[in-house]
């Protein structure tokens, strides 16, 4: 998964519909730059440079993949789409959206067409103000002065309103509030790890992560199958247990809920797959004996993905241990998932096909993702 950076965005509105042009730059920006985390106040301040209406202006801080180039470039778009036209002067003049960025984390960009931090920010009370309820201790790279002393400092006098009006974050659109435990599960090379990290760092939730890594006996496996699968499957057994219980028991009052990238009946699948038919009965007795008593997930979401869509990610991601993996063992375990929840009337299943879809990449692939997995959340909630 790609490394995450905040970006702090001013915008600003002062003709037609001015809520409503702020209200559509934070929804476009969720939609293709990244997760809204912080929404400041909406604050009414006089044009200035120019005779025109008052401004409605706000700051939002954003957590993003993108690259400084690539956010300003979307934001330009989004200005253009929303009905701001071309300046034909240097002057200033009236317009729908405004929408500049004022901080990229601490990095300072000196470019033709890219300047950040924005250079005149700390001379604009419109945008301090607004910034003070979002990042009043983030501190200015260059003037190395925080944003509450860069307002204190402002001679700026022109007089700044809080209008009581408030926009709202589009991540809310999305509600995981009826679920304390979210399972995510799929075959080898699904995404399901990546799905659930990103899931983890946009909706605050608690990350559990299956430790297959430290297993000694997976590359065995895959090199012997037949003399090691007993064995790998007794250590999963142990190991999902042991980490389940931990982790389940342990609460987090800072998180809303939990999110794994893994359930412990796994176990029993690629068991049912592995073992010769006396030994899978042997371990059968032995998983429900160990796990009668763990919690069971809220909401399970299995990720379906095609044999030569899961091949290709496995490639992908160069795991030694994994390129000799053969099309028909996949298709056996999305077989026995498949089998394995078409009889689980007591369990909330959302089988989504993600074969033709890449939410690691495509940010609108994951938003669409999060609708399938929301469609579950409002059906349970009516």
């Amino acid at each position: 998964m790609k490394p995450t950076k905040t970006v702090h965005i001013a915008l600003g509105s002062n003709k037609g519909n001015k809520l409503q042009y702020l209200q559509s730059a934070v929804d476009a920006i969720f939609n293709r730059i990244g997760v809204v985390q912080k929404i400041s106040k909406v604050y009414k301040t006089p044009a200035v440079g120019f005779e025109g209406d008052d401004f409605f202006n706000a700051c939002i801080a954003v957590e993003t993949e993108l690259k400084p180039k690539k956010i300003l470039k979307e934001l330009q778009a989004i200005e253009k789409e929303l009905g701001r036209k071309t300046k034909m002067t240097k002057s200033y003049e009236s317009r729908e959206i405004d929408l500049d960025i004022l901080f990229f984390e601490d990095e300072i960009i000196e470019e033709k067409f890219l300047v950040i931090p924005h250079p005149k920010l700390h001379n604009r009370k419109f945008v301090l103000q607004p910034l003070v309820d979002i990042a009043k201790d983030f501190k200015h790279p260059i003037l190395n002065k925080s944003i509450e002393t860069l307002l204190s400092e402002c001679r700026d006098e022109s007089v700044i309103e809080h209008v009581n009006i408030w926009l709202k974050n589009p991540r809310k659109n999305f509600t995981f509030n009826n679920y304390s435990y979210i399972a995510i599960e799929g075959n080898i090379g699904a995404g399901k790890t990546s799905l659930t990290n990103k899931i983890a760092r946009d909706f605050n939730a608690k990350l559990i992560l299956e430790r297959f890594a430290d297993n000694a006996f997976l590359p065995k496996f895959y090199k012997e199958p037949e003399r090691y699968a007993f064995t790998l499957e007794m250590s999963f057994l142990a190991d999902r247990y042991q980490q389940i219980s931990d982790d389940l028991s342990q609460l987090d009052l800072f998180k809303d809920f939990v999110v794994s990238d893994y359930d412990v009946y796994k176990s029993l699948i690629f068991s049912k797959i592995t073992l010769p038919e006396d030994e899978f009965r042997l371990y059968r007795k032995l998983f429900y004996q160990v796990y009668k008593d763990i919690a069971k997930p809220d909401l399970y979401i299995y990720l379906y993905q095609n044999t030569e869509r899961l091949q290709a990610n496995i490639k992908k991601r160069g795991r030694n241990y994994e390129k000799d993996i053969k099309d028909d063992y996949l298709e056996k375990i999305n077989t026995g998932y498949l089998e394995f929840l078409k009889n689980q009337q007591d369990m909330n299943v959302k089988i989504i096909d993600i074969s033709e879809k890449d939410f690691v990449k495509s940010r609108e692939d994951y938003l669409w993702l999060l609708g399938e997995i929301n469609q579950s959340a409002v059906g349970d909630l009516q």
